[in-house]
């Protein structure tokens, strides 16, 4: 890997393995599994990627459902590997790519500091000394010693992005965790990162809204049912994906009215 890239992902393809026939109930689905009688399809998440990033930079990954994008974060975070070429990653990585991961749903907030904080490397030492900044930012103070799993998705989503980003890591990978939570909490989200991109850290950033992409993002990677449709400058590319998405909104329109 070439020192001036920081993420370099190589011709990168991702596979799953789908059951072909329907099966009514996990009972079913075990038994002709175990009988080998349950047939798989190949299904590429993820076809031919290659991306190259140097430290700094802010991409932004755009596309609609299903295009591979959470797919790709997932690999290039470690969480899954590649079916064919290579993701190296030089430095540090905070990954927020699940809603929750990390967290202990049983466990209090105050616990679960601790214990994503293990997650990403950081020492009870460390935690402690960051945990009233933690708190503060995640706006959780009365909530401290109650279970995660009575926290809303917003309340989950702030208190993940504040330990995430407590200290300022090589890789940022945020994956529509903006999309939740209220106006204040985005803004305050938005602020951080742009504070830690200021300080050199590297942003990979998933968003469904173009705006966000746009202002906080210098390059963006376009993916369209696992293929690159587009990669380059983000204010170019997130133009030609809005006129995409735009002009199929009127051949959707036309074609209703055909069937009308």
């Amino acid at each position: 890997m070439s020192e001036e890239y920081i993420v370099d992902v190589d011709h990168v393809t991702i596979r799953f393995n789908l059951a072909s026939e329907k099966v009514d109930n996990l009972k079913e689905y075990v038994i002709r599994l175990l009988k080998h009688q349950l047939m798989f399809q190949e299904f590429l998440a993820v076809k031919d990627v290659s991306l190259k990033i140097r430290p700094g930079e802010a991409w932004g990954l755009i596309g609609i459902n299903g295009s591979g994008k959470s797919t790709l974060l997932k690999a290039i975070s470690g969480i899954m590997k590649p079916y064919k070429g290579t993701i190296t990653v030089r430095g540090s990585i905070s990954p927020l790519i699940e809603l929750g991961a990390g967290f202990d749903p049983n466990m209090t907030a105050r616990e679960n500091i601790y214990l994503n904080g293990a997650v990403l490397g950081h020492s009870k030492k460390f935690m402690a000394e960051h945990f009233d900044e933690i708190v503060e930012f995640a706006g959780i103070e009365k909530f401290l010693d109650s279970p995660i799993k009575n926290f809303s998705s917003g309340m989950k989503a702030r208190l993940g992005f504040a330990v995430a980003t407590v200290v300022k890591p090589d890789v940022l990978i945020v994956d529509e965790v903006l999309a939740v939570g209220d106006v204040r909490f985005r803004k305050k989200c938005m602020k951080r990162m742009e504070e830690l991109l200021d300080g050199g850290t590297t942003l990979l950033f998933v968003s469904h809204n173009i705006e966000q992409v746009r202002s906080l993002c210098t390059h963006a990677l376009w993916l369209d049912h696992g293929d690159t449709v587009m990669s380059g400058p983000a204010k170019e590319v997130c133009a030609k994906y809005i006129e995409a998405m735009e002009a199929a909104d009127v051949k959707e329109s036309k074609d209703k009215k055909k069937t009308e």
